[in-house]
């Protein structure tokens, strides 16, 4: 319990320079907080990280890639999420709904699909221990 905890209480800085993202409400920006990190103890060298992205009514995170090794399982708690990958046609996803990224991938669009209600999704990296951040902005 105390390790989940942990993880659970980490740092918004930390945060911050795992993800390439603000913790915290920002402007129209997500919250991200990591809920579970571990390594997995038969595939050496690999991790597995959980994130809560809670989007605010409009909110958007900015085009982004993710660590060069990660695999990524996204799951919409709440609300509805607007997600684009690569050059598929850009998508709404419902609570219960779910994608995926392939190591590699370019998230075009990821925002919440309202402007009324938040939104939030779960989303699970399998990724190189050493891959760090986890999610890097496209330079504008």
């Amino acid at each position: 319990m105390r390790r989940a905890m942990r993880f659970l209480c980490l740092s918004p800085v930390f945060t911050a320079i795992a993800f390439g993202v603000s913790a915290g409400p920002a402007q129209s920006g997500p919250e991200v907080n990591v809920v579970f990190e571990r390594a997995v103890p038969n595939i050496e060298g690999k991790k597995m990280v959980a994130v809560v992205v809670n989007y605010p009514s409009g909110g958007a995170s900015p085009a982004h890639h993710h660590a060069p090794s990660a695999f990524i399982y996204a799951h919409v708690l709440s609300g509805a999420i607007r997600s684009q990958v690569d050059d598929e046609p850009a998508k709404v996803y419902h609570a219960g709904d779910g994608f995926y990224e392939a190591p590699g991938s370019h998230h075009r669009i990821s925002e919440n699909a309202s402007d009324k209600d938040p939104a939030s999704l779960l989303a699970v990296f399998v990724v190189d221990s050493k891959d760090a951040p986890l999610t890097i902005p496209d330079k504008k």
